[in-house]
């Protein structure tokens, strides 16, 4: 097997070096050697929004975006989303292998044993304006949480750090209940310990007062846990890289969730899911579809749901969905909005403009349609993501303190602005 390395000729100096590959990779800090005098800094990688820098090494989440693949710990999505529940893949996630029944049962009692949060939680949470957007009480709630909870702070005790995690597992659905409950004016509804994790977070979301007992629907409550599962991690997306970001100032858990909650905010992140309704919406008929094709092919409009940063193909999550879709209507009544996104689906897999460009479903087609016939209201959308890739978080944050090769994240930049000048007295500017 030849030697693996690169050999690099600077043509400024005619010197050649030879540069080792790792992984397939190239150190970027084995380029700065690379100089044209001694006083040079040396070169660096230009990589804006890194499109083809690695930040780390990783054994949490596999994706092959031009085979359409997405494997958690090497389990297929496919796989984890067909037999496992979410707190199943969350073990696996944060743990590395897929838990025993025993150590199932452990994981789910002591995830269910931190849901309630402290009184004064509920009178932070209601000091929000009462049209205060539910991602923005979950974000500000959550950095909230370093305060209840100061022993956080302590990284380097692995006990603390998996404390802290069941916290946050507990927690998150809890405070998501209590923003979305406090938007529409309703009381608090405790967490019940006695259903399972999606069914009692739908509990905290729709119990009335007047009703004694809340039944979630099974096949409703599983449809929930599916889309959590497909939203548990997803490699080193905007929201996972602040997560770790921030994480490796050695922040607290609870601070660096915050900071990936307001990374997910954005409308080009998490928020991409309400833009597919309001599409569906403009459309509004399936007549209309032609036209509405046509203006995106000439530039006019745009096809959300379609194309993803790294997908090359049929985004895995998007099948799952859409399969999903169909079982929840089945309860709920069809809604005309999926007829109207299968056709688009149909057009964008047959016609050439589309395929040419690779524009394929990504996850967030079919989600909100079932987060809108589940009964969710588009502003909460994003907080259910939020939810989801909770675990995904946590386990990228705890892998990011295992790396000894990890540092606190300080990007280079190229500066571009003036060089030295001197400053004028105030009296004489202008003059």
């Amino acid at each position: 097997m030849p030697e693996e390395t690169l050999t690099i000729t600077d043509n400024r100096t005619s010197k050649t070096y030879t540069v080792p590959l790792f992984k397939g990779c190239i150190r970027t800090m084995d380029l700065r050697q690379i100089k044209v005098n001694d006083d040079d800094f040396g070169v660096m990688g230009y990589d804006p929004a890194f499109m083809n820098t690695a930040s780390c090494q990783s054994a949490i989440t596999f994706i092959d975006g031009d085979k359409g693949i997405l494997r958690y710990r090497g389990y297929p999505i496919e796989q984890l989303a067909e037999q496992c529940t979410y707190l199943e893949v969350a073990y696996l996630i944060l743990n590395g292998e897929l838990p025993t029944e025993s150590q199932l049962k452990d994981f789910v009692k002591e995830v269910t044993y931190h849901t309630m949060v402290h009184e004064n939680v509920k009178k932070f949470m209601d000091g929000f304006h009462y049209d205060a957007h539910p991602m923005g009480m979950l974000m500000s709630t959550m950095a909230a949480l370093a305060t209840f909870y100061p022993e956080a702070r302590k990284i380097g005790d692995p006990a603390s750090r998996r404390l802290q995690i069941l916290r946050l597992l507990g927690k998150m659905p809890t405070i998501a209940a209590y923003a979305y409950r406090h938007s529409l004016g309703l009381p608090y509804v405790d967490p019940n310990n006695s259903l399972s994790y999606t069914e009692n977070f739908m509990s905290m979301l729709w119990k009335m007062p007047a009703e004694p007992v809340y039944k979630p629907n099974p096949v409703l409550a599983r449809a929930l846990d599916v889309l959590f599962i497909l939203h548990a991690d997803h490699e080193q997306n905007c929201s996972t890289n602040a997560m770790r970001s921030v994480g490796s100032s050695q922040a607290d858990p609870f601070a660096s969730t915050a900071a990936a909650i307001g990374a997910l905010w954005g409308p080009l992140h998490g928020g991409a899911n309400e833009q597919v309704l309001v599409m569906l919406d403009e459309i509004g008929k399936m007549e209309n579809i032609p036209a509405f094709i046509a203006d995106v092919k000439a530039g006019k409009g745009k096809l959300m749901g379609f194309g993803h940063r790294v997908y090359k193909n049929y985004d895995p999550r998007a099948k799952i969905i859409k399969r999903t879709a169909e079982e929840v209507f089945q309860v709920t009544g069809r809604n005309p909005k999926l007829d109207i996104a299968m056709e688009l689906e149909k057009i964008a897999l047959s016609d050439e403009y589309f395929i040419k460009r690779k524009l394929y479903p990504n996850v967030d087609f079919y989600s909100g349609i079932i987060y809108q016939a589940l009964g969710f209201t588009p502003d909460i959308f994003t907080v259910l993501f939020a939810i989801g890739r909770n675990v995904g978080w946590l386990a990228q944050w705890q892998e990011l303190l295992g790396d000894k090769e990890q540092k606190i994240a300080r990007p280079r930049q190229i500066y571009t602005g003036y060089d030295q000048r001197d400053v004028v007295p105030l009296n004489k500017r202008g003059k």
